[in-house]
């Protein structure tokens, strides 16, 4: 059984408190990476979840013209669509001393993301990976990313062997097809965060760190036992 000495909670007492502790974290975590390599990359995901996150983050004092800004996964809808997520990045985290990071898009104006793959891996092979900070969300169905239950592609991008870093992904749980980064993609990184919130969520969390039940074959459950990259969880009521 693998050990459960990566994953670290931090716990707090209301979601303000979570967002602006978590958005401190990083921005320290991003000034590091600007005082010693002039550069940061940092990777967030979509939802509501990361709301207020984002809205600390913007405001953090740091050097953002030198920051890269990219997604995690993206529903294959442009801009205009209120579900996209560059659009919510855009629009909460691009914002205040924010507006002057440059922001790296996984979709393209075309059909499908089959047909924009190429695109999309040559925009996240062409950046300076490893991450500096990678941020995560999860979904009451285990999901995080885009690893959905069921997803078409999700043994591929789980597979910690696996050579690709975005695959398009697409189950019944996701609504619209997706394109996500892959595992492996995910864990080049120098601090990875869970960002979650709720009660049930908490307990999902702690039945898919144990496979317990259905838990253990919740995708999320593939993050926080891989060893290769320390989880941080933030969570709030």
């Amino acid at each position: 059984m693998p050990t459960e000495l990566n994953v670290t909670t931090h716990s707090f007492t209301d979601c303000p408190a979570q967002a602006s502790a978590l958005a401190e974290r990083v921005a320290a975590t991003l000034r590091t990476a600007l005082e010693q390599r002039g550069h940061a990359l940092l990777a967030v995901s979509g939802g509501s979840t990361p709301k207020a996150f984002f809205e600390h983050l913007s405001r953090e004092a740091l050097d953002w013209a030198h920051v890269q800004v990219t997604l995690v996964d993206e529903r294959w809808v442009p801009e205009s669509d209120a579900r996209s997520n560059a659009r919510l990045v855009k629009s909460q985290l691009l914002q205040h001393a924010a507006s002057a990071a440059s922001f790296v898009p996984l979709y393209s104006d075309v059909p499908t993301p089959e047909d924009g793959l190429a695109a999309t891996r040559a925009r996240i092979d062409a950046l300076p990976l490893p991450f500096d900070a990678v941020v995560l969300g999860m979904g009451d169905d285990g999901h995080t990313a885009s690893f959905f239950p069921g997803g078409d592609h999700l043994a591929e991008a789980l597979d910690l062997d696996g050579q690709t870093r975005v695959l398009p992904m697409r189950a019944a749980g996701a609504g619209e097809p997706r394109i996500t980064l892959t595992l492996p993609a995910l864990l080049q990184t120098r601090s990875l965060y869970l960002l979650v919130g709720g009660t049930s969520k908490r307990e999902l969390l702690a039945d898919a760190r144990l496979g317990l039940g259905a838990a253990r074959d919740y995708p999320v459950r593939a993050v926080l036992t891989q060893q290769r990259v320390p989880v941080a969880v933030y969570w709030c009521p």
